[in-house]
């Protein structure tokens, strides 16, 4: 799973006045380019992740007023769009439009739902993520701490306006389920620290001194970061969870389906297409995960039966509760993780023709945001701004973290998937809006999942236990589908659905709760995988099958993340196309 972040710049929101006509190609070039510089002005955090540091002292507005403004920008934006041919663009730039129009179609729609206000979840929240977007920023010069300290003053600001946003949202009906937020206070009240040169928000500080800052100067910043933490962001998150403990909490929703929200029914339908990026309905989308889970579990049958079990739930209850599959502290766990990746690292070069230039590391999830938490997700960094990818890492509930399940885990988070794809994505001849502020679920998760099933191919699945686990991994995506759309579509309780993982997959007791939770905070958005990877693993079948011994898998590979994250149909069209020149080739 690749960290959820938070599109506090959802579309646009700068007017941008209409350019005097130039042609077709001219036009939309400068429409491009001034989406991008609305988007870097409207997330200054967005633009440091880019690496582009003109607003290092400004931070994302947090507030309704925003999402209007952005949305009606998104509109001015498309009209503007509309106002172009596409058949009179190239075929680069007819991609560069369908993507565009989708994005900003997608951003007026949200807006038209409530459901917009709602910036927590059990797998991610704003007073999170601004934790780690704020101090993942790369300093280097005095200036880029000038910055910093000055980004830190307006922390309080935002947290107060989402916590008034939170709770308009809850009074109107628009709250998350009470199951899904009983961790919520620990994730506020655990970015509190009672000595500020312990707080996260001081990591940049507690490093050593940048050589091109005096001592006595980097005394005074840092006598500046441990007061403005003191006086302001301890006493802003202190405030924020009073404010959930008594307008928000209070008002959470009985009922776990989204469909029970005012529009909601209307809103499930939204984020369907929206992850999907498929016209499938949640009727089809269910009917397609029971197939699946049927087709998987006589699989996992076969390989209990193989490697000397009775059943497959004989089997998965051994994996579940024999000591000898989990790590006995978090520095066991986080050292197989980096043995499993530097593994997975050496095999990259016979699976794909172009490998990024940017590394990665591997951390455990913060303590303020672990409980609950899902397994393991990543966080993409950057190379313009001097940022590697982090592997982030659960290291709690040591009992509930089998040892199997780090190849499938790895390959889909680190490489070759999250960090491999979208760093490469960064470093591909695109618009810059499409390297850092396009994010199509189906093809990044559905790139994660297929990841997995490359480990076959790699041989990492070298005893029955870790390709149970990979098999299991499979299960749990293909589950999804029928438990998100069975609580959000068919009235399915929570119940019924950790009962239906608990049957289904290998996945342990502690990580069901925090799944299930997350498909209910979260609608939607665990969809995608199954239907991304079921995708292309049809068009490499597709193009096995029509090129024969031509067929070259790394450079299919190269193909498919050769154009970064696009939705499913041009990801289609683009390899049918591939598949054209592929047999041109001598």
């Amino acid at each position: 799973m690749r960290r959820l972040t938070f599109a506090f710049c959802t579309a646009a929101s700068l007017a941008v006045s209409t350019p005097v006509l130039a042609g077709p190609v001219e036009d939309f070039h400068k429409l491009m380019d001034d989406y991008w510089a609305t988007q870097l002005k409207e997330s200054p955090l967005l633009a440091s992740r880019a690496g582009v540091h003109d607003y290092d002292a400004q931070l994302d507005e947090v507030g309704v007023a925003a999402l209007d403004r952005q949305a009606r920008e998104a509109a001015d934006f498309l009209k503007r769009l509309n106002a172009i041919p596409a058949a009179a663009l190239t075929p680069a730039d007819q991609t560069n439009d369908a993507i565009l129009r989708r994005s900003l179609e997608s951003a007026v729609e949200a807006n038209r739902f409530g459901q917009r206000m709602i910036f927590y979840s059990s797998n991610g929240s704003l007073h999170n993520y601004l934790v780690d977007a704020v101090t993942s920023v790369s300093l280097r010069t005095r200036s880029d701490y000038e910055n910093y300290l000055t980004r830190l003053s307006l922390v309080k600001s935002r947290l107060d306006a989402y916590g008034a946003m939170s709770a308009e949202a809850a009074r109107k009906g628009y709250a998350q389920p009470c199951v899904t937020v009983t961790s919520l206070p620990q994730s506020i009240s655990g970015v509190v620290a009672a000595d500020p040169a312990k707080s996260r928000f001081y990591e940049p500080f507690a490093a050593a001194r940048p050589a091109a800052i005096e001592a006595g100067d980097w005394a005074a910043m840092q006598a500046r970061a441990r007061d403005v933490i003191a006086t302001q962001i301890n006493p802003a998150y202190t405030n924020l969870g009073t404010a959930f403990g008594r307008d928000i909490l209070p008002r959470c929703l009985k009922d776990i389906s989204v469909s029970g929200m005012p529009q909601g029914k209307e809103y499930y339908a939204y984020l369907v297409r929206n992850y999907t990026t498929t016209d499938l309905t949640p009727d089809q989308i269910h009917d397609l995960g029971l197939k699946e889970v049927a087709r998987i579990r006589a699989e996992m049958d076969d390989v209990a039966h193989k490697a000397g079990f009775a059943t497959r739930e004989a089997m998965i209850a051994d994996m579940r509760t024999n000591p000898k599959y989990f790590a006995k502290t978090p520095e066991e766990l986080l050292a197989a993780t980096a043995l499993m990746a530097k593994t997975i690292d050496g095999k990259m070069p016979g699976l794909f023709g172009k490998l990024p230039r940017l590394p990665y590391g591997i951390k455990p999830i913060p303590a303020e945001t672990a409980e609950g938490n899902t397994t393991a997700y990543y966080q993409d960094g950057s190379p313009d701004a001097g940022r590697a990818g982090t592997y982030f890492v659960n290291t709690t509930h040591l009992d509930q973290r089998p040892l199997w399940e780090l190849p499938p885990l790895t390959v889909h988070e680190a490489v070759p998937g999250h960090h491999n794809q979208i760093s490469l994505q960064q470093e591909l001849d695109l618009p810059e809006w499409r390297k850092y502020g396009t994010f199509f679920t189906a093809f990044v998760e559905g790139w994660g999942l297929y990841s997995e099933r490359l480990g076959i191919e790699m041989g990492i699945y070298d005893t029955p236990q870790k390709n149970m686990g990979r098999i299991g991994y499979e299960m749990w995506r293909a589950a999804r589908l029928v438990v998100d759309t069975g609580m959000h579509s068919k009235g399915w309780s929570k119940e019924r659905a950790v009962a239906f993982m608990k049957d289904n997959t290998t996945l342990t007791d502690a990580n069901i709760d925090a799944e299930v939770n997350r498909y209910i905070s979260t609608p939607g958005q665990a969809l995608a995988y199954k239907l991304g990877e079921l995708k292309i693993r049809e068009l490499r079948t597709r193009a096995e099958q029509e090129l024969g011994p031509k067929f070259d898998l790394r450079r299919f590979h190269d193909a498919v993340l050769g154009q970064g994250a696009v939705p499913l149909d041009t990801l289609e069209a683009q390899i049918n196309a591939w598949i054209v020149s592929e047999k041109a080739r001598n």
